[in-house]
């Protein structure tokens, strides 16, 4: 079953940039490609200093002891915080936040979207102003089924999504509370508020 909202109903603002090609696609098709995307971007930007396949724009802040692996872009006015862990292709557009002691895996961050420290996100898209709060997980594969593969109860049907590993479509200007848990496979529309402590689980 195809997705019943696109990706631009969740993210508009992704028309542009990175995402301008891709605001058509299944989410989960995005983060599967994450590293071949990012990568493909690379040749793209100015102003960033790139090394070893991780760019990081000259007015971006990343502190001590922070480990990005590549590939990664790293925007404008981003800041990643001591002791974050960036792996499986992250990218981080202008003024996002990833705080301390967290682990983003596989993450798409669009402008202003904000993971506070102690939290986990795994193979995940943020929209613009999205904002998750301190412990939060957002987990992105389902280790206590034998039937790996992710399935989501959405709009009155069931989405295949065909893949095994995929967090969450966060809409823009979405909240998260502390210590909420995403499982895996969630989409959250544009403004959706999750309350501290809170489970969201939208398997089928």
């Amino acid at each position: 079953m195809t997705l019943p909202c696109s990706l631009r109903d969740f993210i508009p603002s992704s028309a542009d940039g990175l995402f301008r090609d891709l605001i058509d696609r299944a989410p989960w098709d995005v983060t599967s490609r994450a590293e071949a995307i990012i990568d493909g971007a690379l040749s793209q930007l100015t102003g960033y200093l790139i090394e070893n396949g991780v760019a990081i724009h000259r007015k971006a802040r990343i502190e001590a002891d922070a480990i990005i692996k590549p590939p990664a872009i790293i925007g404008p006015g981003a800041f990643v915080a001591h002791g974050a862990y960036l792996r499986g292709g992250v990218f981080m557009d202008e003024n996002c936040i990833i705080g301390p002691n967290c682990e983003a895996k596989t993450v798409f961050m669009l402008k202003g979207s904000k993971i506070a420290h102690l939290s986990f996100a795994g193979d995940s898209i943020f929209g613009a102003g999205a904002n998750i709060e301190a412990g939060a997980i957002i987990a992105n594969y389902r280790n206590e089924r034998d039937e790996k593969r992710i399935r989501i109860a959405f709009g009155g049907g069931v989405i295949d999504t065909g893949v095994d590993k995929f967090g969450a479509l966060v809409g823009e200007n979405a909240r998260i509370g502390a210590n909420a848990v995403i499982a895996p496979g969630a989409l959250l529309r544009p403004g959706e508020i999750v309350p501290r402590l809170a489970l969201v689980d939208q398997s089928a």
